[in-house]
């Protein structure tokens, strides 16, 4: 076994540890429990008893575990329930209560998580797999019988929301005047544009029937807890699947204002910019903002994030005889130029032992944005892995690792891929141009002829991505 693949199989094993701490089903165990007739979660309890009817909803791309350990929890106490998630994200989901098997991370080859099972879901329950990241008539759907389940709620009603990563595009209702269509293809502007999730979540808060608050809203009197598995860098809840239990500072304006900041007015539908200037003229009414009444019987709770997922990476890094240390899990920007900031620090891991002697990880978490100006296929982890290929080249101690936890990167079945000292002279070998896939986005076949792509299979977990510097 050569000295490569050791890092590799190392690196393997600290990102298969960042997954499984992540676990969405675990995550809502160690947050909610039930004792009898009450419901505890987090520091608060619930009596069922005094519930006429409780409903499960949501969206996400780890719905599926999410909403099996609640339907569990609760039994023949939940009245019905209806949660979007990504397609192909619920054929499989393992319960990690009753499995111990791991998602297997591997390089350069297909393979979905070992231990899986196929699941009977409880008759109350339903899961619906809709599209992601552009949304479909199928997410559109669920979201109308999610919106169909919150009427005539009173304060005899339960609900529980389940939120999750994707959420955004998983619950697709648009304001009067936007068709699906529309929201389609402002979704794709945006994609492409840089915009950071933020700024892309205030417009969709602003175009929407349920985000920004709005879910809370029309589930008012009832009680309404939301748990909450964070994709965003520093888990603000307004933010988070556009933050559909939670105020919204962000106004019509605002929204408004990305689209002018970003130079998309001429290039997103005509009906979202007449719907926001009647926005910011008064004739719509805003998302419910902080103070308002519908948010007096809402409990927010995040159980699970990021940092999470980035704590158990050092934790098994350690565990392998690395020096590590958590560098941030604040990562933002551009994916190319992130990618020359962890090579730099590599660089001077190997040169001159700051900031830790090799062998040593540096982990970082958060999120990166790719601007699309060419025609290829590939994603942010992928393109950050590229970018640092080429700073990389030659650099024989160093290993860089980009990965989204939530096992697709982009629009693709890869995860994110690999970087080394090597990778530009192997690609060379096979007459591939780096710079080239570089400038046309075109990551994901310059590692797939490499084998250099990371492949997890559907983790139906999502907390961001993670990336590994390492030096030896």
């Amino acid at each position: 076994m050569d000295k490569e693949h050791s890092w590799r199989q190392q690196a393997a094993e600290i990102m298969t540890a960042a997954l499984n701490a992540v676990d969405p089903e675990q995550a809502v165990r160690r947050h909610v429990r039930r004792d009898g007739r009450w419901l505890h979660v987090a520091e608060r309890r619930y009596d069922l008893s005094g519930f006429e009817r409780v409903f499960v909803v949501g969206g996400g791309k780890a719905g599926s575990p999410m909403a099996i350990a609640v339907a569990e929890l609760l039994g023949d106490r939940l009245t019905a329930g209806v949660v979007n998630v990504k397609q192909g994200h619920t054929a499989s989901v393992r319960l990690s209560a009753r499995n111990e098997a791991h998602w297997q991370v591997t390089f350069g080859s297909h393979l979905s998580p070992f231990g899986s099972f196929r699941l009977s879901l409880p008759p109350a329950l339903d899961i619906v797999e809709a599209g992601h990241p552009l949304p479909d008539a199928a997410g559109m759907a669920g979201a109308r019988r999610i919106l169909g389940l919150l009427g005539g709620l009173s304060e005899r009603d339960l609900v529980i929301c389940l939120i999750s990563g994707g959420g955004s595009a998983l619950l697709p209702l648009p304001a009067p005047g936007i068709t699906l269509d529309d929201l389609q293809a402002l979704t794709d502007v945006l994609l492409r544009s840089g915009a950071t999730i933020n700024e892309f979540n205030s417009v969709r808060k602003h175009c929407s029937q349920l985000k920004g608050g709005q879910l809370a809203r029309r589930a008012a009197p009832a009680t309404l807890v939301c748990l909450i598995l964070s994709d965003v860098v520093g888990s603000p809840l307004d933010t988070i699947a556009s933050g559909p239990t939670v105020p919204d500072p962000t106004t019509f304006a605002d929204a408004y204002g990305v689209l002018e900041r970003y130079a998309v007015l001429e290039a997103v539908p005509t009906s979202v910019v007449a719907f926001l200037r009647r926005g910011m003229a008064g004739d719509v009414v805003e998302t419910p903002k902080p103070g308002e009444a519908c948010f007096q019987r809402v409990q927010n709770l995040i159980i699970g994030d990021n940092r999470m997922a980035a704590r158990a990476a050092l934790a098994q890094a350690q565990a392998l005889g690395f020096q590590s240390q958590i560098l941030t899990t604040y990562a933002e920007g551009e994916a190319r130029e992130v990618a020359k900031v962890c090579v730099a620090l590599a660089k001077e891991m190997v040169d001159s032992g700051a900031p830790l002697a090799p062998p040593a990880c540096l982990i970082l978490g958060g999120e990166t944005t790719v601007t699309v100006r060419g025609e290829g296929k590939g994603g942010r982890n992928q393109e950050l892995a590229l970018a640092a290929a080429m700073a990389l080249d030659g650099w024989e101690r160093v290993m860089i690792i980009s990965l989204a936890t939530d096992g697709t990167d982009g629009p693709t079945d890869a995860a994110g891929a690999v970087a080394t000292g090597s990778t530009l002279s192997r690609a060379q070998a096979l007459g591939l141009d780096a710079a080239a896939h570089l400038t046309n986005n075109d990551s994901y076949p310059f590692f797939a002829a490499l084998g250099d792509l990371i492949f997890t299979g559907p983790t139906n977990t999502n907390v961001n991505d993670l990336i590994l510097v390492l030096a030896v």
